[in-house]
């Protein structure tokens, strides 16, 4: 069993290190947590909250290319019941370069929006409380 102290990293590389940490950071509001460089031949950017129980990792392996997302269905969801905030977070996303799209699946369209990173990697903001 995990325990309620266990921390979760998502992990994911990334042929545009910087660009998808600044774009992560400036759209999700989120901050630098830590760098690292060489190490085993990788580079990596860890971002989030130090309050929160998860960040993202983003990596880069020196000499490797990993293009971008397998699906239109690899996504973050994140759940705002504060319209305000929603609607903020929103334009923030935008002015951070994501590309407003519509959801491989339109579940998330209902009340909610999709955005696409550099990576092609997705990230929906839902104006709603996440229940069981």
């Amino acid at each position: 069993m995990i325990p309620k102290s266990a921390k979760l990293r998502i992990a994911r590389p990334t042929d545009n290190l910087e660009d998808i940490t600044q774009m992560y950071v400036k759209g999700l509001g989120f901050k630098l947590l830590g760098t690292f460089e060489g190490h085993n031949g990788f580079d990596g950017s860890i971002i989030g909250h130090e309050s929160h129980n998860y960040h993202l990792e983003f990596t880069h392996h020196h000499g490797a290319v990993v293009g971008r997302a397998p699906t239109q269905d690899n996504l973050l969801v994140f759940y705002f019941p504060e319209h305000d905030v929603w609607a903020k977070c929103c334009e923030e996303m935008e002015q951070a370069g994501f590309i407003l799209v519509p959801a491989y699946n339109d579940y998330w369209d209902a009340v909610g929006k999709t955005f696409e990173d550099i990576d092609g990697y997705r990230v929906v903001l839902q104006n709603r409380e996440w229940t069981a």
